[in-house]
């Protein structure tokens, strides 16, 4: 394969090599791919959460956000926090 990069992209590279932190040229087009790659398995897995997501709203589960709810939430957790360490501190005894 042959790739061709702008000019600052390879004074970008020919940097990286200089600098040590890469030891070629060819390592920079590989990181660089291997970057790309990671963010589109990122992408992916957002688009399925995204989808995940609406499938749920669509079943009618979720929550409204609004202030309200909001507080009852963070109620909510924190009744679970409390009850959590009431728990623990009752088996160390």
């Amino acid at each position: 394969m042959e790739v061709h990069l702008t000019s600052d992209q390879k004074a970008f590279a020919r940097r990286a090599v200089a600098s040590g932190r890469l030891h070629s040229e060819e390592e920079a087009v590989q990181e660089a791919l291997a970057l790309w790659e990671e963010r589109e398995r990122r992408r992916v897995e957002f688009l399925a959460t995204l989808d995940r997501s609406r499938a749920s709203l669509a079943r009618g589960e979720g929550r409204e956000i609004t202030q309200e709810s909001m507080r009852d939430l963070a109620a909510e957790v924190r009744e679970r926090g409390r009850a959590r360490l009431i728990a623990q501190l009752a088996n160390a005894h």
